[in-house]
């Protein structure tokens, strides 16, 4: 079954495609490596996923429900994680963890998924948003859409101001997520990333995707992925 899948999506801004005829889809449980350098189109794709803008041609789905139209019953059913994340400067990151959770219907207090995760990526949750790190703010997201339990997980660069170690803690929640039978979606322009957690990849350049499968199809059809990723740095915009 198909949890995310576009067809000939068109999104333009101006003179600009950002999205030209678009064809993706991510099986139900599977991990989808959404690869491709900044500018390439991953960004606007996954707001047209997400209902918050609106296509000039084609369509989205997820859950088989329409992007645009059903975004509201959609987002009770997944978790999103932007690359740039933006908090309340005085509310402590665990306020806004409880507040996020309390969206979905979901009590902060005793929330065992919420304190395993504060652990895992060392957040305190006492200290104000406004003296976080970048860092520190893209903990509190992830650890507001890791205890959420959804069914679907969409992340967009989720890594972006992790150090190393955190990169690793991702990672190994993101293979925990697997073995429960989620789906996520990981945009990511880190190859290596990609390449550890995805069960399938699609590469995207200038708004298209230009290969897609498995890691193993991939090369079995003589194609380097390392070679396809960086050919996408020719030039693109999001």
């Amino acid at each position: 079954m198909a949890i995310i899948q576009t067809k000939g999506l068109v999104k333009n801004f101006g003179k600009v495609y950002a999205v030209d005829v678009l064809n993706l889809t991510t099986a139900e449980g599977e991990v989808h490596g959404f690869l491709g350098p900044n500018g390439a189109g991953k960004t606007t794709t996954i707001r047209l996923l997400l209902g918050l803008i609106k296509p000039k041609a084609g369509s989205a789905t997820v859950f088989g429900l329409d992007a645009w139209g059903e975004s509201v019953n959609i987002h009770k059913r997944l978790a999103y994680v932007p690359g740039e994340v933006s908090l309340w400067d005085n509310m402590t990151g665990g306020e806004v963890i409880d507040l996020f959770l309390s969206m979905r219907g979901i009590s902060g207090k005793k929330n065992a998924l919420k304190d395993k995760y504060i652990e895992l990526f060392q957040l305190d949750p006492a200290k104000k948003c406004g003296t976080y790190s970048k860092g520190n703010k893209q903990k509190v997201a992830l650890v507001a859409a890791l205890a959420s339990d959804s069914e679907l997980y969409i992340f967009d660069e989720p890594t972006s101001g992790l150090d190393p170690i955190m990169e690793k803690v991702f990672q190994t929640s993101v293979a925990d997520l697997k073995k429960q039978g989620k789906s996520v979606l990981l945009s990511s322009h880190i190859l290596s990333e990609v390449e550890k957690l995805a069960d399938s990849i699609s590469i995207i350049r200038a708004g298209k995707i230009v290969e897609t499968g498995s890691l193993k199809d991939i090369v079995a059809r003589g194609a380097s992925l390392e070679d396809l990723f960086l050919s996408q740095y020719e030039g693109s915009a999001e």
